[in-house]
């Protein structure tokens, strides 16, 4: 007997579409992408004037029967991601970027259309195992010991510093936890925060340490806070130091914190999420001189990696402290390894369901080659000395944050004007007016009581016509 024929559904309203009738979608929607990728240097770097008038025509019920895939593409093409800031552009200077390599969308493709669990290891032993081959080469990056670290690739620094303190409560604190302290800088991200709030912690029990010339943490007023506490009957448990910091891309004397962190037995968290992955360069690695020593790591792949945005990692110098902190057993799951090298990432953070998510960097970092990476981040640390050096030479440039890795900030400084609200005005409008010109994108932020523009280069597709335009720009505003 032959084998019997599997029915195709053929039916528009069918959730079954049969081989052609997805290849039809696929390619369609491939021919948009590329179209959007083609134009991309282009494109405007911001346009979101009208935002809530579109949002409110976007608004709709549950549609009832389908609608044409190029109606839809349409739709989302024309209307909808235009009405955006353009992080993928090769002009977006602005906040961090997130360059989207597109290869890492063929491998998110692979992923959600082979639609297989990696939540525990049984499920899936071959991607559970290229994802823990991920999450190693990232710890060999920043130096942790091969023999005992590990992690977990999680959404983004926001969950992974969410990740690190929560383990750092169960490693550090006894069950009565609400005495201990969190200490870090005034420039922490605002996740360091939020990621205390959400283990528990009130906010003021994280202490903010002022920060030096170079926006970096004041050990000496650190160790004088740690003393204070322990003197009211706080227990001081974790510290956080950073590898680039967000407002001006300061790193900490990372070395003197692990000291510090050592001889009063605190958890030593380096929040990376942004720099990180600069010490896969020889410059990197020695501005992150001591990162080696933390007991955890965040990194975000979507910063320093140029991965799609949704791509985050926390690592720790001891993998079973995830263990500890998040393992918990239901009847209906099936037995967990015990084997240290053969992972139950249910076991090591918050989720239990979730996608083949190493696919999204172990494709390109297979495709390209750790050196390709290596070779645009050195690229990125020679662009912004160039931007520096460019702004410094022009009359009123003042250089607020040297770019110790490939961020900085500046402002202008005119004849006559002085420190306080007009200065500030003066460097918003100055900001604005480059940014009008659409060719890059800037932010700006505050810190010390001075407001400034930050330059943030980090993009693969940012090369050095990009910084040519911006400094034309500048100059272009201030006359």
């Amino acid at each position: 007997m032959g084998r019997r024929k599997i029915p195709r559904h053929r039916d528009a309203g069918s959730l079954e579409l049969d081989v052609e009738a997805l290849g039809a979608l696929m390619t369609t929607a491939n021919e948009r992408v590329l179209e959007h990728l083609r134009t991309l240097p282009t494109q405007p770097l911001h346009a979101v004037a009208g935002g809530k008038k579109l949002a409110a025509a976007l608004a709709e019920p549950m549609p009832e029967r389908g609608a044409p895939i190029e109606r839809l593409l349409k739709q989302l093409f024309g209307r909808v991601i235009p009405a955006s800031l353009n992080t993928a552009s090769p002009g977006y200077l602005a906040y961090i970027p997130g360059g989207g390599l597109p290869e890492a969308a063929i491998a998110d493709m692979i992923a959600l259309a082979t639609n297989r669990y990696v939540g525990v290891w049984q499920a899936a032993p071959g991607l559970v195992q290229l994802e823990k081959n991920v999450i190693d080469w990232f710890a060999a990056v920043v130096g942790l010991p091969p023999s005992t670290s590990g992690g977990l690739l999680v959404s983004g620094g926001s969950l992974a510093n969410l990740v690190a303190v929560t383990t750092a409560r169960r490693e550090r604190l006894p069950t009565n936890f609400l005495g201990g302290r969190l200490y870090t800088s005034t420039e922490a991200h605002h996740s360091v925060v939020k990621a205390a709030i959400l283990a528990g912690f009130p906010p003021e029990n994280v202490a903010t340490i002022r920060v030096d010339e170079r926006f970096r943490v004041d050990i000496g007023e650190l160790e004088q806070s740690i003393a204070r506490d322990r003197e009211a009957g706080h227990t001081p448990f974790m510290v956080i130091g950073h590898g680039g910091t967000t407002n001006t891309g300061a790193v900490d004397d990372l070395e003197a914190l692990a000291r510090v962190a050592k001889r009063e037995a605190l958890w030593f968290h380096v929040d990376a999420a942004y720099g990180g992955f600069f010490a896969l360069t020889e410059r990197g690695r020695a501005k992150l001189r001591g990162i080696e020593r933390a007991d955890s790591v965040t990194l975000d792949p979507h910063k320093g990696l140029f991965m799609p945005y949704g791509t985050g990692c926390v690592l720790v110098r001891d993998r079973e402290s995830l263990r500890r902190t998040h393992s918990v057993h239901a009847s209906y799951m099936p037995p967990m390894q015990d084997e240290p090298d053969l992972l139950d990432f249910c076991e090591m953070g918050p989720e239990l369901s979730r996608e083949a998510r190493g696919l999204r960097m172990w494709l390109p970092l297979k495709l390209h080659g750790a050196s390709a990476f290596r070779r645009a981040l050195d690229e990125k640390l020679d662009l912004a000395l160039a931007a520096r050096d460019g702004l410094a030479a022009m009359s009123g440039i003042e250089i607020v944050a040297e770019p110790e890795l490939s961020l900085f900030a500046f402002r202008h400084v005119p004849d006559g004007v002085t420190e306080g609200a007009a200065l500030e005005s003066h460097n918003r409008a100055l900001l604005s007016k480059i940014n009008a010109k659409q060719r890059v994108f800037l932010t700006g932020a505050t810190s010390r009581g001075r407001y400034f523009i930050r330059v943030a280069v980090l993009s693969f597709r940012t090369h050095r016509d990009r910084i040519d335009a911006l400094l034309e720009d500048v100059a272009s505003a201030l006359e």
